[in-house]
């Protein structure tokens, strides 16, 4: 395996989705950074991060897109689902509401990323138990119902929030080993390693702010 920035065996593409001020921003920064941000400004568009991470003796490095929650950037952030092998849907345990939108959410990743896409479903804010507005059974029947892997946790504490990366990394990376994703696929939302001569990539083209639908994802 080659050394310096490369040094990685695959790429996968996720996509962070959900309603405004669920903590969207909060997770993926407690992800990357191993910090909690108390006051994370609203996402604009969309946010990026990455970190390299191991699974099953594999080096991946995953790229993180955090869209905005507000409906104005709908039309915008939709064009980042395009080829994502990962999705991670959240809502706050403490407002009902965020969860009753989660349908159309779950909607909008079916149709917009590809059949083989992970779907995690991640109830925010479990540090707030005593607020809680929507019980932990309510939501894991739901994902259960929709096929989805289902976890609280808490960006302020950290609890969870690894596992929810890890194990949707996990997931993608079981359906490499068994075929049932193909990397050849433009929307498979993963690449292997880059070629030492430099060739761009997923992450030359879309880290630099470049329009998401021209991705090689």
């Amino acid at each position: 395996m080659s050394s310096g920035p490369y040094n990685y065996s695959y790429i996968f593409k996720y996509i962070i989705i959900g309603d405004m001020g669920v903590g969207k921003s909060c997770l993926l920064h407690q992800f990357t950074e191993k910090k909690f941000m108390a006051d994370c400004p609203h996402t604009i568009g969309v946010e990026f991060g990455t970190r390299i991470i191991e699974v099953s003796g594999q080096k991946i490095k995953l790229q993180i897109w955090d869209t905005a929650g507000q409906e104005r950037f709908r039309a915008v952030t939709r064009s980042y689902y395009r080829g994502a092998a990962g999705a991670l849907i959240i809502y706050d345990i403490t407002r009902r509401s965020t969860y009753n939108h989660l349908s159309s959410w779950l909607t909008d990743a079916r149709n917009l990323t590809n059949p083989n896409t992970v779907i995690f479903l991640i109830g925010n804010k479990s540090d707030l138990d005593a607020q809680r507005d929507v019980t932990y059974d309510e939501a894991k029947k739901f994902a259960d119902e929709n096929g989805l892997k289902f976890v609280e946790a808490s960006a302020k504490t950290g609890e969870n929030v690894e596992e929810a990366f890890l194990e949707t990394a996990k997931k993608i990376y079981e359906s490499i080993q068994d075929g049932s994703l193909d990397l050849n696929a433009a929307e498979s939302g993963v690449q292997k390693k880059p070629t030492a001569n430099g060739a761009r990539t997923l992450s030359s083209e879309n880290a630099e702010g470049r329009n998401p639908s021209s991705c090689s994802c």
